[in-house]
């Protein structure tokens, strides 16, 4: 039996660290938004030779479009994000465009800025109610477990362990919108709610073993009951894991430049979530009784 228990300060230590570089990136980065926040235009193009990324914002300079991010999609394609433009400028930039080689406009999309601010908006409200309704969800499910843990401490447990799990990905998109020009975007969005619904279902599985054990051997050792509880759901946890980021690594390698960076996202929150789960949301259950046992 791994003694899971046993190491737990050292995840406690690597957690905080992992946290603390993610409030860092946060703080010194922060997040690069895409247009559907912000407001602007979405231009694809195919290009018969793609020039280089300068060349094209060389020949656009003249256009005043501020800020561009060139991204390549497929082989000889590119994805322009820039500031909401009018169709006379629209066609502008596609002449430009076809000056350095010919080129096949495949989409064009414009969303203005207040249609960004709803959807920022309803973003929070969407992350925060469903966060709400997990921890009703979790109490409810576990309110026949009243002791040691009581049902509410579930779930504050797994949402904040559903925090950490969202704050890293979150974290890493930081990074890459610094050095990569990744933006923060609704399909980001789109994976970090997948994640959230992934993962919870995770804490869950190990949470239930917990109770059913606590049930079975009423008056055994809390930390115990919690150790064997995570051997039981270790082999479930970690199959469960592979085989979804088995298909995911196949969406990030194959899957084309728009679903890129929703696969990676995906990635490293299910490997977030699978070590939260395993090493941080049960351990937190016996540490946080241990500190009721020793303050009273």
């Amino acid at each position: 039996m791994i003694p899971f228990l046993k190491y737990k300060k050292v995840y406690y230590i690597f957690s905080v660290l992992l946290v603390f570089a993610t409030i860092a990136s946060l703080l010194i980065f922060g997040l690069k938004f895409g247009i559907d926040f912000l407001g602007g235009g979405i231009l694809e193009v195919d290009f018969e030779k793609r020039p280089e990324n300068k060349q094209i914002l060389e020949k656009l300079k003249e256009l005043n479009l501020g800020e561009i991010v060139i991204q390549p999609a497929g082989e000889q394609g590119v994805i322009m994000r820039l500031k909401e433009v009018d169709e006379g400028t629209h066609q502008k930039i596609l002449s430009r465009l076809g000056e350095l080689s010919k080129v096949v406009e495949k989409r064009f999309e414009s969303i203005g800025p207040a249609i960004g601010r709803e959807l920022r908006e309803k973003t929070i409200i969407l992350v925060t109610v469903s966060l709400l309704a997990l921890l009703i969800y979790i109490a409810v499910s576990f309110s026949k477990v009243s002791r040691p843990i009581s049902s509410w401490q579930y779930g504050i447990i797994s949402i904040f362990t559903l925090a950490f799990d969202v704050l890293i990905p979150i974290g890493l998109i930081s990074l890459l919108g610094k050095f990569s020009n990744v933006q923060f975007n609704i399909p980001i969005i789109t994976a970090l709610l997948t994640i959230l619904g992934y993962t919870i279902n995770d804490k869950v599985i190990i949470f239930d073993r917990v109770r059913e054990n606590l049930l079975k051997n009423q008056g055994q050792d809390f930390a115990t009951l919690v150790n064997q509880s995570l051997n039981q759901t270790l082999t479930r946890s970690l199959s469960t894991g592979f085989c979804t980021l088995f298909a995911l690594f196949s969406i990030f390698f194959f899957g084309g430049e728009t679903l890129k960076y929703f696969s990676l996202v995906m990635i490293v929150g299910i490997v977030v979530g699978t070590y939260s789960s395993l090493f941080m949301a049960a351990p937190i259950l016996v540490s946080w009784l241990n500190w009721r046992q020793k303050r009273g």
